[in-house]
């Protein structure tokens, strides 16, 4: 196993041939990579790095990156989404200044263009497509909270694109003018068993402080394909809508007649983001710092406005879940935050979704949600659990193999593990919430003397009751925490930073999570995710049955 005190592995293509095959090369003995065929691994923990905390401080409205730098309509905080397959994206943009105060007037969405004008050439661009646009409102019920109105946000789907093909791109309106700077994207593989983005990154828990611009910074330097946001983006709602910010809202702000949030973050992160995202893909889903509750008990607000998201194109009518491919990964994004018993629409969602994944087109079968079920650390220790109860037993049948979630602010590697019992069937779950925010690493283990919390104090309001109770077999039967580090944890450490997936055929993927106090090419920890479909036999259901009940 490699930990944080490993050297940095060599890259795959200048290892010498010598003993252990792999993709028809030989590895040798002293730098071979761990795969998940060496597992279960024993448990290990890297001590915290006490110097690692209290340096978690956003970014201010002052810093040049993160203030408004075009005029009048022209476009900013740009960026790509993909929609559910290679031959379409998405092109988002936001026009027009938003406003906060009490007194605020909303823009007329209508008064500018959607277009985006782009082709295989930087000049001249040989196709033109038109979207929609809208603006959002932040409304507070309650006297002395400032209300929010954004700019014109833009979304235009493009199609009938070729695959693994770089693209040249202006969005904005024509007519007024007001047109972008020429941008470009490319586009996923086409799915097959033998083709994939060279590189996707991980991230979660991102918020927009000094050390989210380190893991933005080293994830940039990877070189990725393709971003996975999994949840809390901005951390806005740390902030009362006068601009006053904390990294304990209810320690600071107890009287507080509503849970605030400062909506201008989402801009100033937009603007941040752009220089990553208006070339590379980004897809989201949301966490519970999106909840951002306001008049009327409308949530989510600024969640579903300012991202694009390819629910139509997979048969999903909600932005909280949907999925896409991308070469041979299927990606199923789900939301913890909304309804997902067995007799509702995302799990009936999933059900088909499932059911209509082709493995020998997209082998690869990747599960995200924001908060996870498998984590050993004190902070939302077993909070999702209910959602585990729900929804674990399809995700296994169907043979997910990797799981990646965000919430805990720290990296975890599991075991393959299904119902807390080692499995060598079930997937591999990665928490990766540890991209930044001001709200700092978790630090303490459940499992350590006087950390086990309360039952009672483990749900979230939003994620359902009290479904989280005492183990009743295995080495913690009878007790709510293990006294050690559970067999099904693998890896586990303190520390900001990012994940990089890359699948190499149709059973074997290099997973590397990097730490952000470490040179950019020195790895935190690494292993071989490796399939055994002729092993773990999926769930298979014909589509025919499915279009006949």
């Amino acid at each position: 196993m490699t930990s944080s005190s490993s050297s940095s592995v060599p890259a795959l293509a200048a290892i010498t041939c010598l003993v252990v095959v792999v993709f028809g090369c030989y590895w040798p003995v002293e730098a071979r990579i761990p795969t998940t065929l060496d597992g279960p691994f024993e448990p290990v923990t890297v001590p915290f790095d006490q110097s690692l905390r209290g340096n978690a401080v956003d970014l201010p409205e002052s810093d040049h990156r993160v203030r408004r730098r075009v005029k009048g309509f022209e476009p900013e905080q740009i960026s790509v989404s993909l929609s559910a397959n290679y031959d379409s994206v998405w092109i988002s943009w936001v026009t027009g200044e938003s406003q906060i105060g009490y007194n605020i007037k909303p823009l007329d969405p209508k008064s500018v263009a959607s277009v985006v004008r782009y082709g295989k050439l930087r000049h001249p661009p040989t196709h033109e497509a038109t979207g929609y646009s809208l603006v959002y409102n932040q409304l507070y019920p309650f006297e002395g909270l400032q209300n929010y109105t954004s700019g014109i946000i833009h979304h235009v789907r493009l199609t009938g694109l070729k695959p693994n093909t770089l693209y040249f791109y202006q969005c904005g309106d024509p007519s007024i003018p007001a047109m972008s700077e020429i941008y470009h994207f490319r586009t996923m593989p086409v799915s097959g068993p033998w083709s994939y983005p060279k590189r996707i990154a991980v991230v979660g828990d991102l918020g927009l402080t000094y050390n989210t611009t380190t893991t933005i910074s080293h994830l940039t330097s990877n070189d990725p394909d393709l971003v996975l946001l999994i949840g809390d983006v901005t951390y806005a709602n740390l902030y009362l809508t006068n601009g006053t910010g904390s990294d304990c809202y209810s320690c600071s702000f107890p009287h507080s007649p509503i849970q605030e949030t400062y909506q201008p973050r989402w801009d100033y992160w937009g603007r941040f983001m752009e220089n990553l995202i208006s070339k590379v893909p980004i897809m989201v889903i949301e966490g519970n710092h999106e909840i951002e509750e306001q008049a009327e008990n409308k949530t989510f607000v600024a969640y579903s406005s300012r991202f694009a998201f390819p629910s139509e194109e997979s048969g999903s009518s909600s932005t909280f879940y949907y999925s896409f491919n991308a070469g041979g990964i299927h990606f199923i994004m789900l939301g913890a935050y909304i309804d997902f018993t067995r007799s509702g629409k995302q799990y009936k969602w999933l059900e088909q979704d499932l059911a209509n994944v082709d493995r020998s087109t997209t082998p690869w079968l990747v599960a995200t949600w924001h908060p996870p079920w498998y984590s050993t650390y004190q902070a939302h220790y077993r909070e999702a659990e209910c959602m585990r109860l729900e929804m674990e037993e399809l995700l296994y049948s169907y043979g997910v193999d990797i799981v990646f979630n965000g919430h805990v602010h720290a990296y975890e590697r599991s075991n393959r593990v299904y119902n807390y019992n080692l499995d060598p069937c079930g997937p591999v779950y990665l928490t990766v919430g540890d991209g930044g925010n001001r709200e700092k690493m978790a630090v303490k283990y459940a499992d350590e003397p006087g950390n086990c919390p309360e039952p009672s104090t483990t749900p979230d309001e939003y994620i359902g009751g009290i479904c989280a109770k005492n183990f009743t077999s295995g080495p913690a039967a009878g007790k709510f925490c293990w006294d050690r580090q559970p067999d099904y944890s693998a890896f586990r450490e303190s520390s900001f930073g990012h994940g990089i997936l890359e699948v190499k055929n149709e059973t074997w993927a290099l997973w590397t999570w990097y730490r952000n106090q470490d040179a950019d090419n020195k790895v935190g920890d690494q292993i071989y995710i490796v399939r055994q479909p002729d092993k773990c036999h999926v769930r298979q259901v014909l589509k025919s049955w499915i279009d006949d009940i």
